[in-house]
């Protein structure tokens, strides 16, 4: 007799995905358990079949089974508000394979449509299980005793990034050990990262659909060529969105990572929607790849160059259980200047603010304009001339009319679309600096007070000149930072204006001589 279970919560299916949609309450019959990936096949009381997430679904007669966070599928949000990540234990021996099975699987969809996979699995053998509740017990022991036992893993990442800034965090904790320092050095502009030897990029082409449980699960693999190394690896979107997650938590308070490109629900696997995306992503990692912190840190190396499932499980622990994350990144800087006077930290952070903000409100502007031109050159042709159509000059003069229409509507596609491009990539880019001035305007107030916190017995004297070396670090960091977004700026700036601007010479003497042809069907007077 199949085993019934009783919904948890609310599940949409998505159309051609073979999913089943589900009502909190409502009872289901389990025809397959072994279906893998944090789902089973299950019909509802209409007969329907159907796939549905095993973390929406408890046994029935048995306790709600907590939904469980897979360490890979973890969010921004999820980081900073719930370090406390839970699995269900087995609830009897009917049902083990539905609770066993979730040990590492995400309880909700990435914008594949699907949960995360064996090739990203977080195993959970000996080395991963140092978070234990006290008292909890294993799957095994739940499953005999019949008792719904729960394990938690908290996060080793002891100062994840935060929108709301803790200055002690950062000026008064003690550096991590055992990791690589990132030296600043005084350039010609000022303070600069060390940047690589050989300059890296990478390539992101071949989009191919695949699938997983039998072809029940679709999604769209892409390939990433490194110029380092020129072997392609596989990747998924969600692995990008793993990346991304990895890069903001540990470099977010000193460094610009922009957004991926948006999540789809419908329409992923159009032709249009993948090359766009694309597209973006590789604008997305050559962003990454040009950035000399980025590019030679050890998560970033792992996603290019990894060799196999087991190179890359362990480069992923070592990722996710990095303690110099958030506000704790500052403490490795180290700059070879020497310490900055705290009036010139604070006339820095005043200039930057400033900056930042105006050239975000100039980037908008110009998408706005920009956009409103692309509607323009893609609007419908004028039909005035239509009633003079019955001659035949005009006829041909109507016909190279309209070929200058379509070559008008393919403009846009040659040209302003990479200028809205590059707009696009900067508005993301300019919207992560509030935030990471953020971090340094508190850590400027938290050392304007430290008189007054030794006088409170607070903090020592000793502590107080720690907090000044901090925050000098953070300032140098700040402007290395802005140096080289400065350099990329000019840089990308002249390159998209002068693709522009021939784009658009052409455009016009392809324009003129096809006016000129035109000219010549009339007859001189």
């Amino acid at each position: 007799m199949a085993a019934k279970v009783q919904v948890l919560y609310d599940f949409e299916a998505e159309p051609g995905n073979n999913e089943l949609t589900v009502r909190e309450g409502e009872t289901l019959s389990v025809l397959n358990q072994q279906v893998g990936g944090g789902w089973i096949e299950a019909q509802n009381s209409r007969g329907q079949t159907g796939l549905v997430p095993v973390d929406y679904l408890q046994i029935k007669g048995v306790g709600q089974t907590a939904p469980s966070y897979s360490d890979a599928e973890n969010t921004h949000s999820q980081v900073n508000n719930d370090n406390q990540r839970w699995t269900g234990g087995g609830a009897s021996s009917d049902v083990a394979g539905l609770n066993t099975q979730g040990h590492t699987q995400a309880g909700f969809e990435d914008d594949d449509g699907d949960d995360d996979d064996g090739e990203w699995d977080d195993d959970w053998d000996e080395g991963s299980m140092e978070g234990h509740a006290p008292g909890a017990t294993g799957d095994g022991e739940g499953g005999a005793t019949g008792r719904n036992t729960h394990t938690m893993k908290i996060s080793l990442n002891k100062f994840p990034f935060s929108k709301t800034p803790n200055p002690e965090v950062f000026l008064l904790a003690p550096p991590p050990r055992g990791t690589d320092l990132l030296p600043i050095y005084m350039g010609e502009v000022g303070p600069v990262w060390l940047y690589p030897q050989s300059p890296l990029d990478c390539e992101v082409t071949d989009p191919k659909k695949g699938s997983k449980m039998y072809g029940l699960k679709s999604y769209i693999e892409y390939q990433v060529i490194p110029t380092s190394t020129q072997r392609p690896v596989n990747h998924r979107y969600k692995h990008f969105d793993w990346l991304y997650e990895r890069l903001l938590e540990k470099f977010g308070s000193a460094i610009a990572i922009p957004g991926l490109p948006d999540k789809q629900v419908t329409g992923r696997f159009e032709e249009q929607f993948i090359r766009g995306r694309m597209e973006r992503l590789q604008g997305w990692m050559r962003r990454m790849c040009r950035h000399p912190v980025v590019c030679q840190s050890h998560v970033f190396t792992l996603f290019l160059t990894y060799q196999d499932q087991k190179e890359w499980k362990l480069g992923k622990r070592r990722a996710e259980r990095d303690v110099a994350v958030g506000q704790m990144i500052f403490s490795l800087m180290d700059p070879e200047a020497p310490e900055m006077d705290s009036v010139e930290v604070d006339q820095k952070y005043e200039q930057y603010s400033r900056f930042t903000k105006a050239m975000e409100d100039g980037v908008k502007e110009l998408l706005g304009v920009g956009q409103t031109h692309w509607k323009r050159c893609t609007g419908q042709p004028a039909t005035s001339l239509c009633p003079l159509a019955t001659h035949r000059a005009s006829q041909q003069a109507l016909w190279l009319s309209s070929q200058n229409y379509a070559a008008k509507t393919e403009q846009p596609k040659r040209d302003l679309h990479f200028l809205l491009e590059t707009n696009r990539e900067y508005k993301g880019l300019l919207g992560c600096f509030p935030e990471t001035l953020a971090v340094h305007k508190a850590a400027i107030e938290k050392v304007k007070d430290g008189d007054k916190m030794v006088a409170a017995g607070k903090i020592s004297t000793q502590e107080k000149t720690t907090m000044k070396q901090r925050l000098s670090c953070m300032s140098y960091s700040l402007q290395a930072e802005m140096n080289h977004f400065h350099s990329n700026r000019i840089y990308d700036y002249n390159r998209v204006m002068q693709l522009y601007l021939e784009g658009q010479v052409k455009f016009y003497e392809e324009i003129a001589a096809k006016l000129r042809l035109a000219l010549a069907q009339f007859t001189k007077i």
